[in-house]
């Protein structure tokens, strides 16, 4: 058996934190059940990043439907900072307590690998993305690794499943495997190109058994205008100055008329890297730095009991509101029962916080990834 919770023991609150199960225990035996306003709020971002990208709200609202609680939350992929709630539940303590372990780490992790992606995805300055990270992580999460990834602004996804899921065709080349299975590139290169989808890129890895430059023109002259890419993935062991190397393979191919041919880097590729190398790569394959993105540490917090604001210390209480200037992207959190006043560029403020459920029922029709991940893209223009 796979050591993972299944979807009716998440569903149920199963995976819930002791604590929570022993405090619904003793407000029920106290006869204790109030009515309680519980945001989520981030206070702080991990390795001095200045923003985040809101991300597993579909989960999140497939684990709380049903329950007899109002849910706001942001859209999906809305960039946020700290100290700006991104979701707030309110309902009758007792039916939603059991579920903010699970819910935490749904928003958290999602949130983080979406983050990361929309970092490397800018640092790329219009270059592709690939996610290569599901054999970093449990394949259990790799779908909801890869939907993340993609809609911080992957390009695309290497995963069957998880492309299936988000509605798009994975994407990769050829592994090492193959490569030393036909015994040459040459060979690989040529059967790739009999035996799969014309519709498919010919990529070829080009670091198996010889140097990169040497192995790139070898399957260029093979495959000639099929030829659509080479890919990098020399071992950091090997690797030197992989700057220098793609000089070399790019004025190699072009030197011989191969200009058509594109190159892709992979292997331990961070944002980084994807900046110092961007001016000569076409698209990046990244791995571990997305799929093991540091999660945002959010936390859920009573704001409200009853009616009357109350809050633990270092939080602030009562309910809030979050507005959002269209234009200038200006910022500002707000007493609920206070509208603001007109953004300093001449725009209306818009609210971030929009009804998700209520009663448990869904009121909105969540968009699909692409639609998220344009949202991303378009709002990447504003952050720094």
């Amino acid at each position: 058996m796979f050591h993972i919770a299944k979807d009716e023991e998440i569903k149920s609150g199963k995976v819930t934190d002791i604590y929570f199960a022993r405090t619904v225990q003793i407000l029920k035996a106290k006869g204790r059940n109030p009515r309680a306003r519980a945001e989520i709020i981030l206070k702080g971002f991990p390795l001095g990043w200045q923003w985040g990208i809101f991300a597993g709200l579909d989960e999140a609202l497939h684990l709380l439907e049903g329950l007899p609680i109002d849910v706001e939350a942001m859209e999906e992929g809305t960039w946020f900072n700290t100290m700006q709630p991104v979701m707030a539940i309110e309902g009758d303590y007792l039916d939603y307590a059991i579920y903010e372990t699970a819910l935490l780490g749904i928003l958290c992790q999602a949130s983080g690998v979406a983050t990361k992606t929309a970092r490397c995805k800018k640092a790329a300055g219009g270059k592709g993305i690939i996610s290569f990270g599901a054999r970093r992580m449990h394949p259990a999460i790799a779908p909801m690794i890869d939907r993340s990834a993609f809609i911080g602004g992957c390009d695309a996804v290497s995963v069957i499943a998880s492309a299936e899921a988000i509605g798009e065709t994975p994407m990769g080349t050829m592994p090492h495997a193959l490569i030393l299975m036909m015994g040459d590139v040459t060979s690989a290169a040529k059967a790739f190109h009999e035996v799969i989808d014309p519709k498919v890129h010919r990529v070829v890895l080009v670091d198996t058994f010889c140097d990169e430059k040497a192995e790139s023109l070898k399957v260029a002259e093979s495959l000639d205008k099929d030829l659509y890419g080479v890919r990098l993935d020399t071992p950091s062991s090997r690797r030197g100055d992989i700057y220098k190397i793609l000089q070399e393979v790019r004025w190699e191919l072009d030197y011989r008329g191969y200009q058509h041919v594109k190159l892709f880097v992979s292997g331990g590729i961070d944002e980084g890297d994807i900046l110092k190398l961007r001016d000569m790569v076409d698209s990046f394959g990244v791995g571990t730095s997305i799929s093991n993105a540091p999660v945002l540490d959010l936390g859920m917090d009573i704001v409200e009991i009853d009616g009357h604001p109350a809050a633990k210390r270092g939080k602030m209480s009562g309910r809030k509101r979050v507005w959002r200037c269209p234009s200038c992207r200006q910022t500002i959190v707000l007493p609920f029962h206070s509208d603001p006043s007109q953004c300093s560029c001449g725009q209306e403020f818009q609210t971030l916080l929009k009804p998700m459920l209520k009663n448990g029922r869904l009121l909105v029709d969540l968009p699909s990834p692409r639609q998220i991940r344009d949202l991303v893209l378009a709002e990447l223009y504003f952050l720094t």
